[in-house]
């Protein structure tokens, strides 16, 4: 597969949700200040006119968010975006739906070798929720997960990867389905000119 013909574009339901965790991350008093960054107005993040956008202005306003964070914190931004995807796994399972929340106790009592796997499948479903392309793959003993819809990537050109957000949801799932942390990294981004977003996780073979 590749990035041609793919649009880079998110739920608003998820959107909804990560501005959220992001304003309780950064607070109500920077918040404003940030936006200012990238000219985008707190108004605009409300949720009245969330419900408004597709998923292509969704996919927008997140990648403009995170653009604003990078350029607030500077290299600060990937931590605080990595705690922001963190928190935004939780917040999504605080609000599955009953067959959301059955599929997660059935993740939970998978053998622990198949957990990884299974919560990257989980985590995978949850951001095509608006139309996206991801998938998850095997590496010998570690794991891939391709991300071709990369809505953090809209409107970005840069030199490093820059989805944190998704390293976080990644590291929240594989947290919460192991109960142990693993290694995650982004070694291939669309801001960069690639054909998807790419996280390899080093599972350690358990």
């Amino acid at each position: 597969m590749t990035a041609e013909g793919v649009a880079r574009i998110l739920s608003v339901n998820l959107l909804a949700h990560f501005v959220e965790v992001l304003r309780q991350e950064v607070g109500a008093d920077k918040w404003p200040l940030i936006l200012a960054g990238v000219s985008l107005s707190p108004a605009m993040f409300e949720p009245e006119n969330l419900s408004f956008l597709d998923g292509a202005g969704a996919a927008d306003l997140f990648a403009r968010a995170q653009q604003a964070l990078r350029l607030f914190y500077g290299r600060g931004a990937r931590g605080l975006l990595i705690r922001v995807g963190f928190g935004l796994w939780e917040r999504l399972n605080s609000s599955a739906s009953f067959v959301e929340r059955t599929e997660l106790r059935v993740l939970r009592s998978l053998p622990a070798p198949a957990r990884p796997r299974r919560a990257l499948e989980v985590l995978a479903a949850r951001l095509r929720e608006g139309g996206g392309t991801i998938s998850v793959h095997s590496l010998d003993m570690d794991l891939l997960l391709a991300d071709f819809s990369s809505p953090t990537t809209l409107g970005q050109a840069e030199q490093t990867p820059i989805c944190y957000v998704t390293v976080g949801l990644i590291q929240g799932a594989l947290v919460w389905a192991t109960g142990r942390e693993m290694d995650v990294e982004e070694v291939g981004c669309r801001a960069m000119g690639q054909p998807a977003c790419e996280f390899k996780i080093k599972t350690g073979g358990s």
